[in-house]
């Protein structure tokens, strides 16, 4: 019997003439010996050093493209001690809100090379500290927290070793920890002045949770007392969501309205915590069989895209997200720049947009 002389332990891929490990992905050292450097010269290369001659670089640079070579981003990162990633925390990612800051925040990081990483808050109620912490672990470079969070231990104690600035809130105070958001207060000043210069004495609110809500409550509740409305004005707790914001709306404007406040009249506007609040407190009028704004004026927060849907088409404060949004990057780029300069606060303008769902009240 003839005995074959090929050896077992010869791969398929050698039989066929086959280069070996064509099937791996180049690495460094193969880069080193196509161009004939060594790989300490290769790194240099890749990281852009001058102290590379023009003829080596251009033989690193053939070798790269001929291999296909790609860097390995986590590798860079251990040497250069940065990920060029930034992590953001959302308290709620299906606020439509969030996305406009989202926007203006990603505008301005990728035009100095950083790449966002993104929670939502809201999937851990110790959202604080387990995501920022998660945050930590990845070796982000810096943190971007993004509206209120139920738990701020954590972040406390991430932001005294991470560049962190907060966005679209006014808490924590951290040292070290910049704030960016809107002028909540007067913001909600400006929508109850556009009330009451309408001519409606009756005006309700639908008040939101955390920071941001009590800061707009004590705007409108400023507006009315200045005006001399505060017996007639009514607050009803909301928590910010479409559901929220239809429950609070029956219980201002409904049937049982007239039993729990004896003596009163259902109001003839309401000011909404934001723009999915709004949008329940239309559609409770609707049901009620309101005409918006004809019998009821509403105005929102936010100046989302709902506020803009043409079916809709609130009246909303525009609280300029995108800005926020824009600001806060440029923060946490100065924060990076500098981690142990003086926290700062800004507070960007709002403004009040002007829709078809504000009329003056019908006359008595």
């Amino acid at each position: 019997m003839e005995r074959s002389n090929q050896r077992a332990d010869v791969s398929p891929g050698e039989r066929s003439g086959a280069r070996p490990g064509a099937d791996r992905a180049p690495t460094i050292r193969g880069v080193a010996e196509r161009a004939g450097v060594s790989k300490s010269l290769v790194s240099l290369v890749l990281q852009g050093s001058p102290r590379v001659s023009d003829t080596k670089r251009q033989a690193v640079l053939a070798a790269i493209d001929e291999l296909g070579y790609r860097p390995n981003a986590a590798a860079r990162s251990l040497v250069a001690r940065r990920t060029h990633t930034v992590g953001v925390l959302l308290n709620d990612m299906r606020n439509p809100w969030f996305v406009e800051v989202l926007d203006g925040l990603n505008s301005l990081l990728q035009a100095h090379g950083l790449r966002m990483l993104m929670a939502d808050g809201r999937l851990d109620r110790r959202a604080g500290h387990g995501f920022a912490r998660t945050f930590q672990e990845l070796r982000v470079d810096g943190l971007v927290v993004v509206g209120t969070l139920p738990d701020t231990a954590g972040l406390a104690e991430v932001a005294e070793r991470l560049p962190t600035v907060i966005a679209g809130n006014h808490e924590p105070r951290l040292p070290h920890t910049d704030l960016v958001a809107n002028d909540d207060e007067r913001g909600a000043r400006l929508a109850t002045e556009h009330l009451i210069g309408l001519g409606h004495r009756r005006i309700a609110h639908i008040a939101g949770q955390g920071p941001v809500g009590a800061l707009r409550r004590r705007g409108f509740e400023a507006a009315v007392r200045a005006h001399g409305l505060a017996a007639d004005a009514v607050v009803e707790s909301g928590d910010g969501t479409e559901e929220g914001g239809y429950r609070a709306a029956v219980r201002l404007l409904g049937p049982t309205r007239t039993a729990r406040n004896t003596g009163t009249e259902r109001p003839t506007a309401v000011f909404a915590f934001n723009d999915i609040s709004c949008v329940g407190a239309l559609s409770a009028a609707q049901e009620l069989g309101l005409d918006v704004p004809a019998d009821l004026s509403l105005v929102g927060y936010d100046n989302t895209y709902l506020a803009r849907i043409r079916h809709l088409w609130l009246n909303s404060v525009n609280n300029a997200s995108h800005e926020v949004g824009r600001r806060a990057a440029r923060c946490l780029l100065d924060r990076m720049e500098r981690p142990h300069a003086p926290a700062g606060q800004q507070l960007v303008a709002p403004e009040l947009e002007i829709r078809g769902s504000t009329a003056p009240p019908r006359p008595a």
